[in-house]
């Protein structure tokens, strides 16, 4: 799964140059997309902080199973949660892009009156991707501190 092809999915289904408008079940569908990919980046990050980048040296079904192991709940309070303020800002920036995103996706799944404006989901859209830029950028370090700080419960 590539998160950046999910993006581009995502775009497709908001395009304003499109001949017709896109309809609520797009627009639904792009904010959810949008959020999917942003949790895919995650569990990409995770696998390759934890386990290894490069597939002739890493452990394949390890890699897999911690891509698999992050749970979505989990990762949303751990965005949540206060001492994420002790990370860098960018950090703290994107754990409360992908709480909002989330929380979006929830809606355009699963709330059957919820209506999103053309406008809104290109911002969740774009906001998603910047995301993903973003703690694509992070330092190793900074990126290896988050895959343990999403997959593994505090104690």
């Amino acid at each position: 799964m590539k998160p950046l092809d999910l993006i581009a999915t995502a775009k497709r289904l908001v395009d304003e140059r499109s001949s017709r408008r896109p309809r609520q079940a797009d627009l639904k569908r792009a904010v959810s997309t949008a959020y999917h990919a942003m949790f895919h980046h995650r569990c990409r990050t995770c696998a390759d902080c934890i386990v290894g980048t490069r597939a002739a040296d890493r452990c394949e079904p390890a890699w897999s199973q911690v891509y698999r192991s992050l749970d979505h709940g989990h990762a949303k309070r751990q965005c949540a949660h206060r001492r994420i303020e002790a990370f860098p800002k960018q950090v703290e920036d994107v754990a409360n892009q992908f709480r909002m995103s989330r929380t979006a996706r929830h809606e355009a799944d699963c709330d059957p009156h919820r209506v999103f404006r053309l406008s809104e989901a290109i911002e969740l859209v774009e906001s998603s991707e910047q995301a993903i830029r973003d703690l694509r950028g992070l330092p190793i370090e900074d990126r290896r501190a988050v895959a343990v700080w999403l997959i593994l419960k505090p104690r």
